[in-house]
């Protein structure tokens, strides 16, 4: 069906992407696999020609023809189609590395088909809002979660029936940790994506600072949790 949002998982074993691809396919989803680089590219061509992209891949880092590191450098250059990376490499720096490189999240093996499915579901909810988004002109993108509502362009920020005034420092912090939501980011990311070039002459403690205003602001001290050794997430 014409509708259905498409998934593409990039997968060398064979019976593991057999199994991906039942668990994910459903009305609204239909997922496919490969299993090398090569033919992973072909397909992302091949689909956005026929003016129906996909909406997500699962990326291996470990694949016969190459780095999934590498590849995901190209998808979202080329594509820009949201990716999850999947794989066994679950040493911090590996996922540091996907992450910073434009990975929209990173799930280790082995791992919970539960947990897979929730953060599917989460990146195509996102790609929907901003299709959607797209295609209506004048109507911006809001996203609520819960008594909060975020309007990033507008820069109108509620909780409940109280509007928030935010510093721009307060707004980039928390459309970052908003867009990845349930993903942990560590105080390295924050920092640079914060304060870009400046991010090596400002001191630590300003992140600190910063994510405490913006909790009591908002009177997120539940939403906002520290990952002790790592940095900050969204609940």
């Amino acid at each position: 069906m014409d509708g259905k949002q498409l998934i593409l998982i990039i997968e060398d074993d064979k019976s593991l992407a057999a199994g991906l691809c039942r668990a994910l396919q459903s009305e609204e989803i239909e997922a496919v696999s490969c299993g090398t680089l090569k033919a992973a590219a072909n397909l992302l061509y091949r689909q956005q020609e026929s003016g129906r992209s996909f909406a997500l891949a699962l990326l291996d880092v470990n694949l016969p023809d190459g780095s999934g590191f590498d590849f995901l450098k190209e998808i979202k250059k080329k594509y820009g189609v949201a990716v999850i990376m999947l794989t066994a490499n679950d040493m911090e720096i590996d996922i540091v590395t996907g992450l910073e490189l434009g990975a929209d999240d990173y799930i280790t093996k082995p791992f919970s088909l539960a947990v897979l499915r929730a953060r599917v579901a989460t990146q195509l909810r996102r790609v929907r809002e901003q299709d959607g988004a797209a295609g209506r002109p004048g109507q911006d993108q809001v996203i609520v979660i819960d008594d909060y509502r975020f309007d990033f362009v507008r820069m109108e920020y509620y909780h409940g029936e109280e509007q928030v005034e935010l510093s721009k420092t307060e707004q980039k912090l928390l459309r970052i940790l908003v867009e990845n939501r349930g993903i942990s980011l560590r105080r390295e990311v924050l920092l640079d994506r914060i304060w870009s070039s400046e991010a090596e002459f400002v001191d630590e403690n300003a992140l600190s600072v910063t994510v405490k205003r913006l909790r009591d602001k908002l009177g997120a001290q539940k939403r906002i949790k520290t990952v002790y050794g790592i940095g900050y997430r969204f609940e």
